[in-house]
């Protein structure tokens, strides 16, 4: 049984800093790929950030690059999200998901993760 858990959200003001983290268990957390989506109210949820199985590559969506940083620790089977600059855009619920398929890169789309954690709220305040 794999199990994410987001935690790490709350209340920040515009241009403050929040880290997100993601616990991983139930499967070899090191064999694939990671990413964290987000989902605002009345929105369709949408990538933010991916990370390779092994760290190497990572890939950003537009509006987060430069402000957002995907790392991840395997020995610690745990998925960060470093958020700088926070905008009040940037509110919404954020999820980590696992991808289908072990050793590939990050993916971009909704349908390619089969595993997602609850999410955590982050609102930023203007």
């Amino acid at each position: 049984q794999v199990q994410l858990v987001e935690s790490g959200g709350g209340l920040v003001q515009a241009g403050g800093s929040l880290r997100l983290s993601c616990a991983a268990s139930g499967r070899t957390f090191g064999n694939y790929a990671m990413g964290w989506f987000r989902q605002a109210p009345g929105k369709e949820r949408e990538f933010v950030a991916g990370i390779s199985w092994s760290g190497a590559n990572t890939y950003y969506a537009d509006s987060v690059k430069g402000r957002f940083t995907i790392s991840r620790d395997n020995a610690k089977n745990t998925l960060y999200l470093q958020m700088n600059s926070l905008y009040a855009e940037d509110t919404a619920v954020y999820y980590c998901a696992t991808v289908r398929t072990a050793f590939r890169v990050p993916a971009l789309r909704v349908d390619e993760y089969d595993y997602w954690g609850r999410g955590t709220q982050v609102t930023v305040s203007s």
